[in-house]
């Protein structure tokens, strides 16, 4: 999921330089979570119009200025200021000149996509706690952060000022594009690769040794893929503990990204998608999300490519760097047609439509199999099937990671932004040589069933419908606007109803570890009849229930290599496997 950093001068250009807005931001006394913020606004001319966004880091209008209390200003002398109230989240002030602004902002959310502030450490997606002047987002801004608790230290991707201002930016929508963590975590420069790259880690079960490596493999193996490093210095932000996990998940930015998860492998498999957001959605981005509104949705049909076909990377660089092995890979792409096949909505919901549609994701019931099926598994099985046909069509001469190149050199480098689909098919077109107007039409726009067999046995592989069976909860959750996650309906007649579940459940661990936000791999590994323990709140009261896993009649897949292909498909299928092509270098 994204929010845009791209506007700067675009946007702004016409703008004359002002002086720089200077936000102050104090951790102290952080066991009551409050960020105290002065905003500092200079030449004011009469009032001054501020607001804090209404969304960020999530496709979700969350309102955050309910998180924000008792908003006061000052002129230079200290005189109080008339401050008024225009909506939820815009306020107007009187004055003239430097006119100070202060508030506080709640936060205590884990996970990359909040904020929180407590004894332990901060982490605090900037647009979250950070008003704005409407008219002068393009003004440079500087950023000092104070009173914090002895042995404490700071990561961000931004520039360091000095010792006063903290940290510059070159607008408003750069600097609340770079979280910033605070407290005792643990700080390293990953070595062996060009690049500059930090990490930043606070939790624990993991291994220096370990997180650097993969995070050395995965850098070295997209930024070859690209051609390209499109920053000065990168920062990865992981949060990683059983506290941690229960807001899984990670979030990329321009120059740096926040990942939370329970266990070092599931960081490093976030870390491969958040990672090449670096280039697809930062840099490489739809025209539809640009410029940034901060109030109000922003729709686009693109999320299937944004997301999805970062998703198609994610695993490609798991597995071409070598933290894969191509079984995993295999199965995770059978596990994924699998569940778009298991939802009864892929019948009538394109992949452009659920891209619009994203904003509904907040509302339980919208997520389930019914109502919607996710853009990042459309996508990612819509990225593998391109790059097959384009392999296909080129006798592997090119593959998708060309596509990526082509956009990033035509768009990204140039500073433009594409059309959706349309450029993206152009873009394909191009590298493939034929026309693909039939499969975005279909496909992409459309709802047809994707050609699973026929595309994927061009790559010498078979898929094979496999008859066991399949284990059930019983009920379907989905994902809630501040991440938690419900139970958004009972099956009559289960046995997780007669445990004593019931609709609107807030789901919080299951087995002694956080419930998983994707349920269908953790139920592939189980067993219909297995006894599991699920803890939930309900009216703000917790408790645990226990019962038997149900049986499912979703379909499951096998993919499997065809054991005598053809030197076309065996070669397609390494190119795969391996990201090459058989182009005269």
């Amino acid at each position: 999921m994204a929010r845009a950093a791209l506007l700067g001068a675009i946007l702004f250009a016409a703008i004359p330089a002002r002086a720089t807005i200077r936000y102050e931001i104090s951790v102290a006394q952080p066991e009551q979570h409050q960020f105290r913020v002065a905003m500092t606004i200079p030449a004011v001319r009469g009032q001054a119009t501020i607001q804090m966004p209404a969304w960020n880091a999530l496709y979700q209008i969350r309102d955050f200025a309910y998180h924000v209390s008792n908003l006061r200003a000052t002129d230079d002398a200290g005189r109080p200021l008339r401050a008024t109230k225009l909506d939820k989240q815009t306020w107007r002030v009187s004055g003239e000149g430097n006119v100070t602004v202060r508030y506080e902002s709640y936060w205590d959310e884990p996970g990359p996509f909040a904020s929180q502030l407590n004894a332990s450490h901060a982490f605090a997606n900037l647009a979250m706690v950070l008003c704005y002047v409407p008219e002068r987002r393009g003004e440079a801004v500087s950023l000092s952060l104070s009173d914090l608790p002895a042995g404490w230290h700071v990561a961000a991707a931004l520039p360091s000022a000095s010792a006063a201002a903290g940290y510059t930016a070159t607008n408003y929508d750069a600097l609340v594009d770079a979280p910033i963590e605070m407290g005792s975590f643990e700080l390293f420069e990953v070595g062996g690769i060009g690049p500059r790259v930090k990490v930043a880690v606070h939790g624990d079960h993991w291994t220096r040794e370990q997180l650097e490596e993969a995070v050395r493999r995965l850098v070295t193996y997209e930024t070859e893929l690209m051609r390209s490093v499109p920053f000065d210095e990168y920062v990865f932000i992981f949060h990683i503990g059983a506290g941690a996990g229960r807001a899984s998940g990670g979030m990329e930015h321009a120059n740096s990204t926040a990942i939370s998860g329970e266990s070092l492998p599931q960081v490093v498999d976030v870390a491969a998608h958040e990672f090449f957001h670096l280039w697809n959605v930062k840099r490489i981005r739809p025209q539809s999300l640009e410029p940034v509104d901060y109030t109000r949705e922003q729709w686009t049909r693109s999320l299937w490519f944004a997301e999805g076909v970062t998703t198609t990377y994610e695993y490609y660089a798991l597995l071409r760097s070598g933290l894969w092995t191509e079984r995993q890979f295999y199965e995770q792409l059978a596990g994924v047609l699998a569940d778009i096949e298991s939802r009864p909505a892929r019948r009538w919901q394109s992949p452009e439509e659920s891209s619009l549609d994203a904003w509904l994701e907040k509302y339980p019931l919208y997520r389930g199999p019914e109502y919607s099926v996710s853009y990042y598994d459309s996508g990612q099985v819509l990225g593998v099937l391109l790059d097959i046909l384009i392999r296909d069509a080129t006798d592997n001469r090119a593959s998708l990671d060309d596509v990526l190149r082509d956009l990033n050199e035509n768009f990204a480098k140039r500073g433009r932004f594409y059309r959706d689909s349309v450029d993206i098919r152009a873009s394909v077109e191009r590298i493939a040589g034929r026309n693909f107007e039939e499969f975005f039409s279909r496909y992409v726009a459309g709802a047809d069933q994707f050609p699973y067999a026929d595309v994927l046995g061009r790559a010498g592989l078979e898929l094979k419908a496999v008859n066991r069976a399949r284990a059930a909860f019983g009920f379907v959750s989905g994902r809630g606007p501040e991440g938690a996650i419900f139970v958004v309906r009972v099956e009559p007649g289960s046995a997780a109803e007669h445990a004593g579940i019931r609709d609107g459940d807030i789901l919080l661990t299951l087995e002694g570890a956080p419930f998983p936000r994707g349920t269908e791999r953790w139920l592939r590994e189980h067993q219909p009849g297995e006894t599991v323990h699920i803890r939930l709140r309900r009216n703000g009261e917790e408790r645990e229930v226990a019962f038997a896993l149900g049986e499912g009649a979703a379909p499951t897949f096998v993919i499997e290599e065809a054991p005598r292909p053809s030197e076309k498909q065996r070669r397609i299928r390494e190119g795969l496997l391996r990201g090459t092509t058989d182009a005269v270098r």
